[in-house]
């Protein structure tokens, strides 16, 4: 008995030692998370890499349409694309504006793809985009929307880095490629949304959209410039090498650092953690473990709120997607801009609609936080401002013939006002349904993908050996008529506030918050005052 006894005092002192281990390990892993929430808010760190993820899916997309300028042999498009009798047709069509006094010449690629084979090339993307959203929505909402942004970025660095050995192999083998990157694209927005909607407060939901989602423009800016000066200065090629490299530094940092939900994240102050979860009605253990209601789908589909969503990000989409994937053959095509002069010019417009789409967002919280608006007037005026300002200048665009500065400057600040759909529509999912967030986005996403698909190939049918202003004319009419519809559409049908379906078939102990968008932010905050 006394050996019994000696043995179990030896083993006390180990067990102990290491619990305490243990619980000094954990400890730590606190106290850095403490140190690290208090320097930056853990919010908007996921906010930043948020956004960082959607300029390299972004950057990864829109790489090609400036690298294909230097990878078509223009000089054999030009001796082989236009039939005897297509020549008689567009004899009298209005020529083309001329170029720059530059003497720089145009290097031809070693691809003969006529325009259709491009648009197909460019459009493939969107069909991989469209088939991937509403699953990874799903996977997102039920298992995890981190793993699923991870995933997503890794598909689309693989499928880049291999696009060089594709395109010598056959323009099929590229086709695959783009196909693949749009299955990882297509489950960003869905993902990004489910993120969002566990960690934006209500009264910074406009302000961390805009700033996760004007990550696309961004990342439009920079691929954009460093594919126009990688492809002019060390050849095609290294725009995907490099580009799709430099990506795969953002895996590792998402990994490190951000987490499902305040409360998985051990890099958070305690004050934060609190803050999101009580201002989100999930600070309880039962609200975080409970697993979410069914899907409502019938009355999903027949909410106006939702129609209103999905209506004006279809032709949204059109505008956005012209301009995107267009805008570098408009400038070589009509007005004439060398391969460096493209890259510049194309992405300057984008930059500025990164900040304008910062600034916007922070002046409509700022008026919803004062009481000034309610969150469907900030959405309707963003959306609006997205729609309005871009079709104004498409319409000036048509009549102003070579004039290559006003064209800059039309397009600039219309691309620029396009910004306005990060905090508008965009954000308009996780208003009315935050429980559904993930799989709304990726139904208007979905239809809005449309767009991407069409337009590569019916603007290369309009432009095929018609290269002109009036060709292109005919395609900014068309883009005129959408956002028209878009406008009308989002004013009469859309809402900021919660919808009833978005509780599912539970009981609902109060339905406060449903009526709590309806009345500004400050007056919810003193009804609340956020505490859980």
């Amino acid at each position: 008995m006394a050996q019994v006894q000696e043995q179990k005092l030896c083993y006390r002192p180990k067990e102990a030692v290491e619990s305490l281990s243990v619980n000094m390990g954990v400890q730590t892993v606190r106290a850095q998370g403490s140190v690290l929430g208090s320097l930056i808010a853990a919010r908007y760190i996921l906010a930043v890499l948020g956004s960082i993820a959607m300029a390299i899916i972004y950057g990864l997309k829109v790489n090609l349409s400036v690298a294909m300028v230097a990878m078509l042999n223009h000089t054999a498009l030009a001796d082989h694309g236009v039939s005897p009798i297509e020549e008689l047709e567009h004899l009298n069509a209005e020529p083309v504006c001329q170029g720059s006094n530059s003497t720089e010449a145009v290097e031809d690629g070693p691809f003969i793809w006529s325009e259709p084979v491009q648009g197909v090339i460019l459009s493939c993307y969107f069909w991989g985009y469209l088939v991937s959203q509403v699953p990874g929505a799903r996977v997102a909402e039920s298992f995890s929307a981190r793993w699923v942004m991870f995933f997503s970025v890794l598909i689309n660095v693989v499928c880049t880095l291999l696009t060089p050995v594709a395109a010598k192999m056959h323009f099929i083998a590229m086709i695959v490629m783009r196909v693949g990157e749009g299955i990882g694209g297509g489950v960003t927005f869905p993902a990004m949304h489910v993120m969002l909607a566990s960690w934006a407060p209500p009264n910074e939901r406009s302000v961390m959209s805009a700033i996760v989602y004007a990550g696309t423009a961004l990342g439009t800016v920079i691929s954009m410039l460093m594919a126009g000066v990688l492809a002019g200065t060390f050849g095609w090629e290294s725009v995907f090498y490099v580009m799709g490299g430099l990506s795969c530094l953002w895996m590792v940092l998402w990994l490190w650092l951000i987490q499902d939900t305040p409360s998985k994240q051990p890099f958070i102050s305690q004050e934060e953690r609190d803050f999101i979860t009580s201002s989100l009605g999930t600070g309880s253990a039962s609200a975080h473990n409970e697993p979410k209601p069914p899907v409502p789908w019938r009355k999903v589909f027949t909410s106006g709120p939702f129609y209103g969503i999905l209506i004006a990000h279809i032709c949204n989409n059109w505008g956005w997607y012209m301009l995107l994937i267009e805008l570098p053959f408009y400038m070589k095509q009509v007005l004439q801009f060398n391969i460096k002069e493209n890259a510049v010019v194309t992405a300057i417009p984008f930059l500025t609609m990164w900040f304008f789409s910062m600034a916007l967002s922070k002046t409509l919280d700022a008026l919803r936080s004062r009481g000034k608006i309610t969150t469907t007037i900030a959405r309707k005026t963003a959306t609006f401002i997205a729609s309005a300002v871009p079709m104004g200048c498409l319409l000036a665009l048509c009549y102003i013939g070579c004039q290559r500065g006003l064209a800059v400057t039309l397009m600039t600040v219309g691309i620029t006002a396009i910004g306005g759909m990060f905090c508008g529509l965009l954000s308009n999912h996780i208003d009315i349904a935050p429980n559904y967030a993930g799989t709304l986005m990726a139904i208007t996403n979905t239809a809005a993908t449309l767009s991407g698909i069409i337009v590569p190939i019916f603007v290369g049918h309009i432009t095929h050996g018609n290269q002109t202003i009036g060709a292109w004319r005919v395609i900014f009419i068309v883009t005129i008529a959408l956002y028209i519809v878009e406008i009308i559409a989002y004013l009469c049908l859309a809402s900021g506030e919660e919808q009833p379906w978005n509780k599912g078939n539970k009981p609902t102990g109060s339905i406060e918050t449903a009526e709590a968008e309806a009345t500004p932010l400050n007056a919810k905050e003193s009804k609340h005052s956020y505490n859980g």
